[in-house]
């Protein structure tokens, strides 16, 4: 008997609709799975089955919180069952136990390849049966889709590194969360703070950015600085044409200035004012260039989460939820948990069957995608950048006969517009950059024509929308110029202006710097390490962190800002610096990558985790911590006995 192993049942049930077509027979449903007419069988996992066990399942000593009991490193790993889900459990060790072969067909990402084999290996699966096990990877839950994943499925063993990196990881957050929790949670009782002091190897550095930007805000001073701008004239033309340059401070205006190449004397912008009146502009350099923009690559999760952040002032979660209805319930948009914006080569074959539905459709986007030209293939379609899965885009399913809330059309379209603009031609400009020289200073003014709009056309709905996006520019006009000409200063323009403060973080820009931690890291030789992509925590897991922040009371929202509570500053300000900061677990984070793309190993990655780990207990106990808030401790109240009297009990 053939077994697929699901990682929910909204997966399993697709499995074994697509086995029913294809042989023209219908299944029976039976108690945790599904039994196809021609023999094999399709059951599932309900998400983790399993979970890391607790540190008194290791010991029941640890079931007090000592601190000469850290760290807690098991000797050897134990999963345990979830109390919720031990029902499935049963019904899963019995289909394993009798199957001739297993099919995984985890969600495909790092998290979906470790939960079932997590699963197979509790089971204790023989190695003959284990190394035949195949792997489904299935991205779109329509039938068609589900068809084409079941016709190349490949080996799990393909996929062992990225089944080692999520153990890595998990095993990583156990001892990180559990032992500096314990050790921060015994050291704020000393202080009085008699509450749990949550700490996590993603959550924390998160907060103390949080923190660390909030205190650059508070201890904001604004200081006022200067700009010249020059009003020129070309009088030979018919009418006069007028039109502005900025300056550009020279070497010898250095010590006046901040090191954002800001003028902060007045005097010296004032005399620049006078001395440029009525003088002439010699035109010292023209360039001119045609520049071609290719269309924003079709979202990743977080890339998605960002915009619709900005759009709709929709957090993180919600957007994933939205997701998950779209992609489980709909079946409109392919698997969104995804960390890829590229497409493989042949998803291009789809492309024409998917661009005649959203073009046939009674939808807003229905018109530019039959404006799409087809024959365009992108950018995004690229082998060489796509692993387990690839961008979130539409599936052929239509949305006609769908019922969508608000939240789930304006993600809706926002997916499909971004697969669109695969299939339009490029944004087209002429970029200008002149330079001109004036009373021996030099001015700068640039401005660039639309010469074909292209993608752009799918982004100019909403106006307003536009003018706040970076990518919106105006459209800018000069004069005709060469260099050699000689232009008239009419007079010189002095704008006084002050420093602003950074920003507080959004649930947009939060995410931004989750993506892209490097930005915030100090060290440079990390900086050097991390890539482009690499961040704290993963696609599946963000939008989890920034509501775990808020479910613990670290953070606030105020309007559509996001800050520290108090509670939040005062649990940083006691921590030290490196478990603040996120150097060390973006660094993390590239050796978990490296490790799914083979290039580092789970040993070479634990070792040095367990011995900073160490250290950073000793740490811990040398602390005195302060500046917490004085917290009673109390005492549970007893149930009574018509009550459900168990509790769940979790150390971090």
């Amino acid at each position: 008997m053939k077994l697929y192993i699901a990682e929910k049942p909204s997966l399993g049930r697709a499995i074994a609709a697509a086995i029913a077509s294809t042989l023209g027979k219908p299944n029976k449903n039976q108690q945790g799975y599904i039994e196809c007419a021609n023999g094999e069988v399709v059951t599932w996992c309900i998400g983790h089955i399993l979970e890391q066990a607790q540190p008194e399942v290791y010991d029941s000593a640890y079931k007090k919180w000592k601190f000469e009991h850290l760290p807690i490193i098991p000797e050897q790993w134990q999963l345990t069952a979830k109390a919720s889900t031990r029902k499935q459990l049963t019904v899963l060790r019995k289909l394993v136990k009798q199957a001739d072969s297993l099919v995984h067909a985890g969600d495909p990402d790092r998290e979906g390849q470790l939960l079932v084999d997590e699963v197979i290996d509790y089971f204790k699966v023989s190695k003959t049966k284990k190394s035949n096990i195949k792997r489904l990877l299935i991205n779109d839950l329509n039938l068609p889709a589900v068809k084409r994943a079941l016709a190349k499925m490949q080996s799990n063993t393909n996929f062992m590194p990225l089944s080692i990196s999520a153990l890595a990881r998990s095993r990583a957050d156990w001892l990180y969360g559990i032992n500096l929790t314990r050790a921060y949670t015994l050291q704020g009782q000393k202080s009085g703070f008699n509450s749990v002091l949550s700490v996590g190897r993603v959550q924390t550095p998160l907060l103390g950015l949080v923190v660390a930007r909030d205190n650059e805000i508070d201890n904001f001073i604004s200081k006022p600085f200067y700009e010249v701008i020059a009003h020129l004239a070309i009088f030979e033309q018919t009418p006069v044409t007028i039109f502005t340059a900025k300056w550009q401070p020279s070497e010898a205006c250095q010590p006046y200035m901040d090191t954002e190449k800001r003028v902060l004397v007045k005097a010296l912008a004032e005399n620049v004012v006078t001395r440029i009146k009525n003088q002439p502009a010699k035109v010292t350099s023209v360039n001119k260039q045609q520049k071609k923009q290719a269309p924003p690559l079709p979202y990743s999760l977080s890339n998605l989460q960002i915009d619709a952040a900005k759009r709709f002032s929709m957090n993180a979660k919600l957007v994933l939820d939205v997701c998950q209805s779209l992609y489980e319930k709909h079946k409109l948009i392919t698997y969104p948990r995804s960390d890829c914006r590229y497409l493989p080569s042949e998803q291009h074959k789809q492309a024409t069957k998917i661009i005649n539905m959203l073009a046939n459709s009674a939808q807003v986007f229905s018109q530019h995608a039959k404006n799409a030209d087809q024959t365009i293939k992108s950018k995004a379609w690229n082998n060489s950048k796509v692993s387990a899965h690839h961008a979130i885009i539409p599936t052929e399913k239509s949305t006609d006969k769908c019922t969508l809330n608000s939240f789930e059309k304006n993600i809706y379209q926002l997916i499909v517009r971004q697969y669109i603009a695969q299939f339009y031609p490029a944004y087209i400009y002429d970029e200008t950059q002149v330079e001109l020289t004036i009373a021996g200073g030099l001015f700068k003014v640039s401005a660039k024509t639309e010469q074909q709009l292209g993608w752009k056309t799918l982004f100019q709905v909403n106006k307003k929308q536009q003018k706040t996006n970076k990518e919106d520019l105006t459209e800018a006009k000069l004069p005709p110029l060469e260099q050699g000409d000689i232009l008239h200063c009419q007079q010189g323009e002095l704008l006084a202006k002050n420093t602003q403060p950074p920003k507080n973080f959004t649930d947009a820009t939060l995410l931004a710097a989750m993506t892209n931690i490097a930005r915030f890291v100090k060290d440079k030789e990390i900086k050097k390490i991390l890539k482009d992509h690499d961040g704290l925590g993963t696609e599946a897991t963000r939008a989890g962190i920034i509501e775990l922040l808020f479910k613990r009371q670290f953070l606030q929202r105020i309007g559509k800002n996001i800050q520290a509570t108090d509670i939040g500053k005062a649990l940083i300000n006691a921590l030290p610096d490196n478990a603040t900061k996120p150097d060390m677990t973006a660094q993390w984070e590239a050796e978990l990558n490296a490790i799914s793309e083979q290039n580092s190993s789970y040993q070479h990655f634990m070792q040095p985790l367990e011995n900073t780990l160490t250290k950073m207990i000793q740490q811990a106990g040398q602390q005195t911590l302060t500046g917490l808030p004085k917290i009673a401790f109390k005492p549970k109240r007893k149930t009574r006995k018509y009550t459900n009297k168990t509790t769940k009990k979790k150390a971090a």
